[in-house]
């Protein structure tokens, strides 16, 4: 089953079952360094591997860059 996803705008698609951090690992990302908001709530840290992605949520992901 294939999940239909809104990340920053873009519409993708990734396979069924997902969590969080499942996603986060798929989208080459380091989950130490993002920021999740799913369906406009932000997601915290500890939860991203218990939280389930379902059809249709919507993510805005901000990645931090270190600099001086």
């Amino acid at each position: 089953m294939a999940l239909s996803l809104t990340i920053n705008g873009e519409i993708r698609a990734f396979d069924a079952p997902l969590t969080v951090a499942g996603l986060i690992q798929a989208l080459g990302l380091d989950s130490r360094k993002v920021a999740v908001e799913r369906n406009l709530e932000i997601v915290p840290r500890s939860a991203y591997p218990a939280t389930e992605v379902t059809d249709g949520d919507r993510f805005e992901i901000v990645r931090f860059i270190g600099g001086g």
